[in-house]
């Protein structure tokens, strides 16, 4: 897995590519925690290049999103593949991850909440 962040004023972008999977959900962590005590409250998570993800990858987008709530900030998905959609969906939590097409469109999601 190669993870690439970039900060979009107060909101970190995280770029992910290849597998979230158990041999790299504590990395994925690890870089979350540090941008989380940097004060980011929000994330985009950039699926594009996600290859892959298993339970404990889906357990840490839950951590992260938990994380955030506890600082009132938000986690939102963009550019998800339809295989990664298709396992949201099949454990239900499609309900909680907002998708989006884009970064941008995940962004301004961001900036307008509800919508």
């Amino acid at each position: 897995m190669k993870i690439n962040y970039q900060d979009q004023g107060p909101v970190t972008v995280f770029s992910v590519k290849g597998e979230l999977s158990i041999d790299e959900a504590d990395r994925f962590r690890r870089e979350a925690l540090q941008r989380l005590e940097d004060n980011v409250r929000d994330f985009v998570l950039d699926f594009e290049q996600l290859d892959f993800i298993d339970s404990r990858g889906l357990e840490t987008l839950l951590w992260l999103q938990d994380r955030c709530a506890e600082m009132l900030g938000q986690v939102r998905i963009a550019a998800c593949p339809n295989h990664v959609r298709k396992v949201l969906e099949i454990t239900r939590l499609s309900a909680r991850f907002e998708c989006h097409d884009d970064i941008d469109a995940a962004l301004r999601s961001l900036d307008q909440p509800g919508m």
